[in-house]
């Protein structure tokens, strides 16, 4: 039990409480084990912003839960030495610098100390220091800092909710590349990209920019000139959806991304997506006129739409059984008698969006357990297989000849091979949709987490 809790307690999937009377107390942090859904993403992300080092530095840190920064650089400047070509190694400084820059934009972040005591205040984690490398020794030392510290003591982890933040501001991007165009969304990352250090994640707006500002961070060889931003700034700035605020008129006017609008933009969008795809389109017509409209009538809904009453009634019945919309009672008389009752549909987003988060989850969990009956129905095939593939690799190494080669493949026979390739296709299928499954909950998590701050 003790090892098994030190290992949760490492990876911060239980956290621990001691007590005055020496009493210690542990609480699984549910919404950290969640987490673990979206490892591969974040390792994917990694490798996209910081390449093939950056990539390994992440997954040991999330497959390790802590480690110090020495450990880190020197398991993955191994891993990374098995893969290059006989007689060259792996620069310890390269790793080294790659994680530094992880540092520098919150990536990996220093692990906060625990509090010993019931009463005891902490305070907050200690800030990461500006980080330089002693290239002598391999340790990460402040920069202030002018004799070489070993990093005993010093661990570090994957900084999820940085993570959490790059995600939304993708979505963000993508987004207005939708709605508008492709200069629009440039515009909008570069606003995100100078705000992603400064603004905290759970922030409502950005930080204010100039419209100097911006176009001076514009990317190399993004060719427009200062009128055509400033006319584009203006442009996003009306837009009714209103991810973009103005909030001055300094430096050529000052701009904020309300993230805030910008999430329940995107979680109303998939709840309209979802319905189409559950009802039809008629269906997605009613939910939309009833969330433009705010409150309205049967009769009101069948006008606006424009449907015949008994298909109009079943829609808005069908929608209400699933709590896709909701029906609100505001009585004429103190009795509630139904005569003398309005009854207008509206729709609750919040409300809807945590019903639609349940779903998912419960979609996730299916497909996990597909997953694993598909590989317990073929376990024997695929033990059969690892067998097949482990015997060819060390009769290549010991140089074997192609006959011997093709006689140890052809154990498995023909009927087989296909059927493990139709196991393979449906482990990729099963996993495809748990990522997109996955990226519906973080949209929806995002907006009930912003939403429930401004209550």
């Amino acid at each position: 039990v003790k090892k098994a809790l030190c290992v949760l307690v490492q990876h911060n999937l239980v956290s621990y409480q001691v007590h005055k009377r020496g009493v210690v107390e542990y609480e699984a942090q549910c919404s950290r084990v969640l987490r673990m859904l979206r490892y591969p993403r974040y390792i994917y992300t990694t490798k996209t912003l910081y390449s093939d080092t950056g990539e390994l530095i992440v997954e040991e840190l999330l497959l390790n839960g802590k480690l110090t920064m020495s450990a880190v650089v020197k398991k993955v400047a191994d891993r990374l030495t098995e893969t290059m070509e006989d007689g060259k190694t792996m620069d310890y400084a390269e790793v080294s610098n790659t994680f530094v820059r992880l540092a520098d934009t919150h990536f990996v972040q220093r692990c906060p100390s625990v509090p010993t005591t019931e009463n005891s205040d902490p305070g907050p984690p200690p800030p990461a220091p500006t980080l330089v490398m002693n290239e002598k020794d391999m340790y990460l030392v402040p920069k202030l800092s002018l004799i070489p510290i070993p990093d005993d003591g010093i661990y570090w982890q994957a900084n999820l909710d940085r993570f959490h933040q790059h995600f939304r501001d993708q979505a963000i991007v993508s987004a207005v590349a939708n709605r508008m165009d492709q200069t629009s969304s440039e515009i909008v990352r570069t606003m995100l990209r100078m705000s992603e250090i400064t603004t905290s994640s759970s922030a409502p707006f950005t930080q204010p920019l100039s419209s100097n500002e911006i176009f001076r961070s514009l990317p190399v060889g993004y060719n427009i000139s200062k009128q055509v931003l400033d006319q584009y700034l203006t442009l996003l700035a009306d837009d009714p959806l209103e991810f973009v605020g103005k909030s001055g008129d300094s430096g050529g006017g000052m701009y904020v991304i309300n993230l805030h609008k910008a999430l329940a933009s995107l979680a109303t969008a998939t709840l309209e997506s979802v319905v189409q795809e559950r009802f039809g389109s008629r269906c997605a017509r009613i939910f939309r006129l009833v969330l433009q409209k705010k409150h309205l009538e049967q009769k009101q809904v069948e006008d606006f739409a424009m449907i015949p009453a008994k298909e109009a009634k079943d829609m808005l019945y069908k929608m209400l059984s699933e709590n896709f919309i909701s029906l609100q009672e505001i009585p004429k008389t103190p009795d509630h008698a139904p005569s003398r009752t309005f009854y207008l549909y509206t729709v609750n987003i919040l409300s809807a969006a945590r019903m639609l988060l349940h779903r998912c989850y419960k979609s996730i969990a299916n497909l996990i357990e597909r997953r694993q009956f598909e590989t317990k129905e073929n376990k024997r095939l695929l033990e059969k297989s690892q067998r097949v593939e482990a015997i060819i690799a060390s009769m290549q190494a010991t140089g074997a000849e192609e006959a011997q080669l093709q006689e140890i493949e052809e154990m498995i026979t023909a009927p087989e091979r296909q059927q493990l390739e139709t196991l393979k296709r449906n482990v990729n299928k099963l996993d495809a949709s748990e990522i997109q499954v996955d990226e519906t909950i973080f949209l929806l998590e995002s907006y009930i987490e912003c939403t429930m701050k401004r209550l």
